[in-house]
């Protein structure tokens, strides 16, 4: 999710975005939805690492 919603229409229409516009300017920000994303993608890749450490602890 994190890895993607940064890119959509859905993060345009934030709620809370639209009723500061002071944190408007930031959350549109391409580097905050590249760090975002960049989280979400972090996120990913150690969710699989530990999916891997689990099946390969099963088959010993």
């Amino acid at each position: 999710m994190l890895a993607l919603a940064p890119w959509s229409t859905f993060w345009e229409r934030n709620y809370f975005a639209d009723l500061l516009p002071s944190i408007g300017w930031f959350v549109r920000n391409y580097f905050v939805r590249g760090a975002v994303s960049g989280l979400g993608l972090i996120n990913m890749v150690a969710g699989l690492a530990e999916l891997w450490a689990v099946f390969s602890s099963r088959r010993r």
